[in-house]
């Protein structure tokens, strides 16, 4: 029934998830709601719950055969109201324009519209309808049985995910038992899971510790462990969650309105509106174990049989159970950010390139740097070349660096718009004449301006150093 992970956590199979959490702890009625998912949202709605815009649906091959195609927008997503694992949603992105046509007797027509999927290619009325006699004979549904299809809004993309994501909108899956949020996951669409954050159809799934809404490990599909977006060098690793608490209490308060005692719950974050509830789901997949490198079993045996009154308690329960280090109280009495000695950075430079690298926090040196070949790539080329052929005093005694440093700024400083200062830098390496450059980055969403020195770090792991003189605002957590 269960696996071991290297840690000693018990990894929930397939059949204790249905024999001991499914059975006892979601009757047939709740199961039935969070199966039918207009039905389901309606009444999340109606809990305060905020949900995707439903534009319409078909329950009939009349309804079919009469419904206004004009009337959608040129974007949305057609759903199975009773489908389960990402099986017959179709997501349109776009609407390809139409012109009127006009007859010999002068009669002006429009065509049927035609819209376009995330590949590119086009989806026609006669597409759609066939799609829709598929779902409304049972093909997606979880018997077979005859099924409704309809149309929902689509999301739009938060910026934060747009690197991360192929074309389609991230979600948040949390698995919730007994009030009390257990595990939870980012999941993101690639291009094999056609633009659908499902990890049945080729997606990815980040783990997320719950304390601080930050993701941890990421697999592709149902089990392949991976750094970086496919094809990229973006860092799934270090993604900081927008809406945290937010999410997890809608995820709660999920529980709480269908009446269903383990349960995902999915949440997206939509750019204008926030955190909006997708979808609940009475038989969660179990990748998120996975992903999050820790087995479900024990953490659910932990707070079986827990008194829990409110959504609220709930959450601050799983997260000081199941997160890692809770920093937000530090954070709070001290103002400052916690942060690891390994951390995420987005370097802004020339001409709006962002470049997101790794970087090392070295309370050891008082400035910032990074490598050359780095430098270039955001643009600073220009003054590398500059600064290369510059003919530089040698064999300088150290006593003398002071005035040769001053000399050296004086005659070069500012004479290219790029070079902001030269500074003089000994070290267990040598003695180094280093440009400096000013650049603005982002470490842990706080944007810094500030002179780094520019150098050669090829042979070095991390491309970036950064001093203590731009980690005023930080905390730093040696063992994060």
């Amino acid at each position: 029934m269960f696996e071991i992970f290297k840690n000693g956590n018990r990894l929930l199979g397939m059949n204790a998830r249905n024999l001991d959490y499914i059975r006892p702890y979601n009757r047939k009625k709740a199961k039935r709601l969070a199966d039918d998912k207009i039905l389901s949202k309606r009444m999340l709605k109606k809990g305060g719950i905020p949900v995707p815009k439903l534009l319409a649906k078909i329950r009939t091959v009349e309804e079919l055969e009469s419904f206004d195609w004009f009337s959608l927008p040129n974007t949305f997503a057609l759903k199975p109201n009773r489908g389960y694992g990402g099986g017959g949603i179709l997501v349109v992105y776009g609407k390809k324009k139409t012109f009127k046509c006009v007859s010999p007797d002068g009669i002006e027509t429009l065509p049927d519209p035609v819209w376009i999927k995330s590949d590119g290619s086009r989806v026609t009325v006669s597409d759609l309808k066939s799609h829709i006699l598929n779902i409304l004979d049972g093909a997606f549904s979880l018997a077979n049985m005859p099924d409704i299809a309809f149309f929902e809004e689509r999301l739009t993309l938060l910026k934060l995910f747009k690197p991360y994501s192929y074309k389609g909108i991230p979600d948040i899956r949390v698995i919730v038992f007994n009030r009390i949020p257990v595990m939870a996951m980012l999941r993101l669409p690639t291009k094999e899971s056609g633009g659908k954050a499902n990890l049945q159809q080729g997606g990815i799934g980040v783990g997320i510790d719950l304390a601080s809404g930050v993701t941890t490990t990421a697999v592709l599909g149902k089990g392949k462990i991976i750094d970086y977006v496919p094809g990229t060098r973006m860092l799934l690793s270090g993604i900081k969650i927008p809406y945290w608490k937010d999410i997890l209490l809608l995820a709660v308060k999920s529980q709480e309105i269908s009446g269903m005692g383990f349960l995902g719950a999915d949440v997206a974050i939509d750019r204008e509106r926030g955190p909006v509830f997708l979808e609940i789901n009475a038989r969660p997949g179990l990748a998120i174990q996975v992903a999050n490198l820790s087995g479900l079993k024990e953490r659910l045996e932990r707070i079986k049989g827990l008194k829990i009154k409110t959504a609220v308690r709930g959450v601050r329960v799983g997260r000081d159970l199941f997160g890692g280090e809770v920093e937000e109280e530090v954070e709070e009495i001290s103002g400052r950010k916690v942060i690891g000695t390994i951390e995420k950075v987005k370097l802004i430079g020339k001409e709006g390139i962002e470049i997101e690298i790794e970087a090392k926090i070295d309370t050891g040196a008082m400035s910032t740097s990074i490598d050359s070949e780095l430098a270039k790539n955001l643009g600073y080329g220009d003054v590398i070349d500059f600064f290369e052929k510059i003919e530089f005093p040698r064999d300088f005694k150290r006593e003398d660096a002071g005035k040769v440093e001053v000399e050296l700024k004086k005659n070069y400083a500012g004479k290219h718009p790029d070079l902001a200062d030269i500074s003089i830098v000994y070290s267990s390496s040598g003695v180094t004449i280093r440009p400096k450059i000013k650049m603005q980055f982002k470490l842990d969403e706080v944007e810094i301006i500030t002179l780094v020195n520019v150098v050669d770090r090829e042979e070095l792991k991390y491309s970036m150093i950064i001093g203590k003189r731009n980690l005023g605002k930080f905390l730093i957590d040696v063992n994060k």
